[in-house]
């Protein structure tokens, strides 16, 4: 039998497993508390913040992120105060300001009563990927390749494969495309490469989006298939293929070793062994 602690959500006592999260156990009882970074088939991450509750234990207030924070025999937990009103209406109008074609963040808006953002982003900088890492996190918790990561810092912080060059790691799944909630990554540009690079220019893939992913068609000698930056592209002559590679993807380079070899790749590459 799971042990039980006992709890108070917006002051309804229940009981719930000691083992759960606060946001576990809001879901157990039907009480929204609005995620952007969260799901259950990954580790929770606690990145978005939207999550943010009141937790209240021995007579001390302080905000907890809900989707991390285990309950405790005796909390008391608030999901809705002025407080947090506001704390999530200030994170979604940031959002809505670097993302304001976003689906997901003007559905959350909306349900704030947010029509316009009071801060404003330059427009080169605004982009539907909000580094909630939940495309790394599957690529490396779900599909166990580890094809893509972060880069860059502050506003350049963006996802990418290692080196800012196509992962021989990635199979073209398309996990990152489904459990992305901005729908930053698409299937047309891992699969569909012509939507995202047409032959001989170079829309190129915004900051903050995926650059180098993965092109459905497999390259000869390479598991996984091919890479291209800014889009996507194909190495040599592929039968089926449905991407023509552009100048810019004729000169980039695929990574040919899986992750674990990357290292040794590039020490051999920066000391001139690897040419």
């Amino acid at each position: 039998m799971q042990e039980k602690v006992r709890i108070k959500i917006d002051g309804r006592e229940i009981a719930v497993d000691k083992y759960f999260t606060i946001l576990e156990a809001c879901r157990e009882v039907g009480v929204h508390v609005p995620t952007l970074c969260f799901d259950e088939a990954l580790e929770p991450y606690a990145a978005c913040r939207l999550c943010v509750v009141e937790l209240v234990t021995k007579g001390t207030k302080k905000f907890v992120a809900s989707c991390v924070y285990p309950v405790e025999e005796g909390a008391e937990i608030r999901t809705v105060s002025d407080d947090i009103a506001r704390h999530r209406k200030m994170l979604v109008e940031l959002y809505l300001s670097r993302s304001p074609n976003a689906k997901r963040i003007r559905r959350l808006a909306d349900e704030l009563g947010i029509k316009e953002p009071r801060y404003k982003f330059d427009k080169s900088l605004t982009h539907n990927c909000v580094v909630c890492a939940m495309c790394i996190r599957a690529c490396s918790e779900i599909v166990g390749a580890y094809a893509i990561g972060f880069s860059g810092r502050g506003m350049k912080k963006k996802v990418e494969p290692p080196f800012h060059r196509g992962s021989a790691a990635c199979i073209s799944c398309g996990t990152c495309t489904t459990i992305c909630p901005t729908e930053a990554i698409t299937l047309q540009e891992i699969d569909q490469v012509k939507t995202v690079h047409e032959p001989g220019g170079a829309a190129g893939v915004g900051a903050g989006e995926v650059s180098g992913v993965a092109a459905g068609a497999g390259a000869e000698g390479v598991k996984g298939g091919a890479a291209a930056l800014p889009g996507a592209k194909v190495v040599g002559s592929v039968p089926g293929s449905r991407a023509t590679p552009c100048a810019v993807c004729s000169a980039f380079e695929l990574i040919p070793v899986p992750p674990k070899h990357y290292g040794k790749w590039l020490s051999e590459k920066l000391s001139g062994k690897g040419e």
